[in-house]
């Protein structure tokens, strides 16, 4: 028994508007986005505390590389992990991750001529003040890493010393920003090396496994809070 036409059209109607209406269940796999985040701040942070430690680069040289790396690596790699991390729901890291981007981004505004920072203080002849300026803003940055240093003592022993190498590095720049001391500096660049370090080993730890390499690197586990 055939249908009239305009009845095997309501009922191709009502089928297509069933299948449409069914609920779509799709699972979002996003990636872990933490070894990103942090090659982002080795790279860039060895290569500016080689710059202040005087290492391959002197301290007299222009930051010209360490702009680059900051705006385009630093910055931006930092800030992405940052808003993936808020996807996960990873407070810690898309505080973090999106704070030291921030750094970064801000740290090549004030190196780039353009921005004209540092011109305006040259051009009240005020070095100093610009020396003050930078110490300041240092400051700030000692002052957050080590409220986020006290966010990682029940994490592992890695992260938490990550952590505790940067707060005495932006510590070691404030004070020689502020004293204009060259050997202070010197020593926050050597410390920023080591935190350079430190973060490159986190971020490996996390890439290889035994599905895609031969070893696993151990970050240290914290006591637990039930551990007597």
């Amino acid at each position: 028994m055939s249908y009239p036409t305009h009845e095997r059209d309501l009922e191709r109607a009502s089928r297509l508007e069933d299948i449409l209406s069914r609920p779509m269940h799709t699972k979002s796999v996003v990636a872990n986005p933490a070894p990103l985040g942090l090659m982002g701040f080795a790279l860039t942070t060895f290569v500016l505390s080689c710059h202040n430690a005087g290492v391959i680069i002197p301290q007299s040289a222009p930051h010209t590389v360490v702009t680059g790396l900051a705006a385009g690596y630093g910055g931006l790699a930092q800030l992405l992990a940052g808003m993936w991390e808020f996807s996960a729901g990873n407070t810690f890291g898309a505080t973090a991750f999106s704070s030291y981007g921030a750094f970064w981004l801000s740290f090549a505004v004030i190196q780039i001529p353009a921005f004209g920072v540092r011109a305006a203080f040259l051009a009240s002849e005020s070095l100093v003040d610009y020396n003050e300026a930078l110490g300041l803003w240092l400051l700030g940055w000692t002052i957050f890493t080590f409220m986020m240093w006290l966010a990682t003592l029940r994490t592992n022993v890695c992260l938490t010393t990550l952590f505790f190498s940067l707060s005495i590095t932006f510590l070691l720049l404030t004070i020689g920003e502020f004293k204009l001391d060259k050997d202070i500096t010197k020593a926050g660049g050597i410390f920023g090396i080591i935190t350079a370090f430190i973060a490159w080993y986190l971020a490996l730890a996390q890439i290889v496994n035994k599905q895609n390499s031969f070893f696993e690197l151990p970050i240290g586990a914290m006591p637990s809070k039930d551990h007597k």
